[in-house]
């Protein structure tokens, strides 16, 4: 399975128009609420996974570049 953040994206806006359904009361509201929280926590592990990959790979970038600055701070 190859999932994509534009796939998590279309599945949190196919939640959220759940959530928007009116005709949604009663025990059905709850569980599709107690779904959207589960959807949420999900959702933010994967985009926090994402970003530490990125951050990572910006971190590896900067290591190998030849050109890259120091901060004053750090200079000697």
């Amino acid at each position: 399975m190859q999932n994509t953040l534009g796939d998590l994206n279309n599945h949190l806006f196919a939640q959220l128009e759940r959530l928007s359904d009116e005709d949604l009361v009663g025990e059905k509201l709850i569980e599709e609420m107690n779904r959207a929280k589960t959807i949420t926590a999900v959702a933010s592990q994967i985009i926090n996974n994402g970003s530490l990959v990125l951050d990572a790979q910006k971190t590896r970038d900067n290591i190998i570049s030849a050109d890259i600055k120091v901060p004053k701070y750090l200079e000697g």
